[in-house]
Formats: structure tokens, sequence, C-alpha cells
């Protein structure tokens, strides 16, 4: 690849990051072109060799939202660098946290786009069924027993996660935002174990 294409190709994934950060941490209407391409660091007149419709972008953005927030899910690096599975409990404390419900930018674009997916065009609402369903795949293989079977586990954790995390963001009082998350992530604690 070519000196100016490796520097487009290095661009447009730098926009597409940038897009992904705004619409999880402000929805896909906040998305405006011109400031876009600022905190890209690039030109408003740059927009329309990368995309060819604003509607295009936000496919796209979305789908790298949802794939950066679903990585964040699958592994954590142990203390040596390499993958290691975390524990059903470590990935319910770790989404149900301060930390998450305060940093939308970076947080699961599943709770964070639902709303606007269900009124966006069909390619995102395919990718945003394709990541749930990732979810609740990943979900299954932790929840499943010897049996092999998760019954409605899996469900109830992903629409409770995103539920309590969803609301925590939503009111205007820190000790019930607190409590959300808190005594969420205690009730799938406790219903996961049993």
């Amino acid at each position: 690849m070519g000196t100016s294409q490796a520097d487009k190709a290095a661009s447009h994934e730098r926009i597409i990051d940038t897009a992904a950060t705004q619409i999880r941490r402000g929805g896909v209407g906040s998305l405006n072109v011109a400031s876009l391409m600022g905190d890209a660091g690039l030109t408003h007149g740059g927009f329309y060799r990368h995309f060819a419709s604003r509607d295009a972008l936000i496919t796209e953005a979305v789908e790298t939202a949802l794939e950066q927030s679903s990585n964040g899910y699958r592994s954590a690096k142990s203390p040596d660098g390499q993958r290691a599975a975390r524990s059903l409990d470590d990935v319910i404390d770790e989404y149900l946290s301060p930390p998450h419900r305060d940093d939308p930018g970076s947080g699961c674009a599943i709770a964070a786009l639902g709303n606007d997916i269900a009124r966006g065009n069909e390619d995102a609402r395919a990718a945003y069924t394709r990541h749930v369903r990732g979810y609740l795949d990943r979900l299954t293989a932790a929840m499943a027993g010897s049996s092999g079977e998760a019954g409605d586990g899996p469900y109830l954790t992903l629409a409770a996660m995103v539920g309590a995390l969803v609301l925590a963001r939503a009111v205007n009082d820190p000790t019930l935002s607190d409590e959300l998350l808190s005594r969420t992530a205690r009730g799938l604690r406790d219903v996961t174990r049993n």
C-alpha cells in the first residue's frame, strides 16, 4: 500500500474511532460531521473522500462501537499479557460499575445505542442484532453447567445488566444510580450461582 493510501486508511480509521466514541457518548443524533472531522484532526472537506454519506459513516461507526465494546467483554489480559477468561462475576461487576456508567464514550454500545438503533437503518439494526447474539452466546457459554444448558439465565443477565446501566445513567439521584448498579450486580451474582 502506498503512503497516500496508508495515510487515507489511517485517517479513515481515526474518523470511525472518533465517531464510535461520540455516538456511544451522545447518540447517533449528536454526530456532527464538521465537529467529528475536527475531533479526528482532519478538515470538514475531507469527509466525502472517506464516506458517501453521513448514513454510511453512521453504519460503520455503529459497527465499530459495537465491536469495540464487545471485544472488551470477551476476555481480559492476565498480568503476563496473555488473554485470560474472566469469571461471570467479574464481567457483571465491571459492567455494573460506576466507572462504566460514567464513561459511556468507551463503554457498552449495546446500552448506549439501543434507542437510536431501534429507529435506525437495517444495516445498523443487523449489526446490533449480531452483537446482542454474541453477548448472549458468551453468557450462555459462561453459564452453561455440566448439562450444557443455561436456560433463561443469559437473557435475564444481559437484559438486567443493560437495563440497570441505562437507568443508572439516566437518573439524577447519585444514590439511586449507585444502588441500581450494586443491587442489580448482587442480584445477578446470586441468580447466576443457582
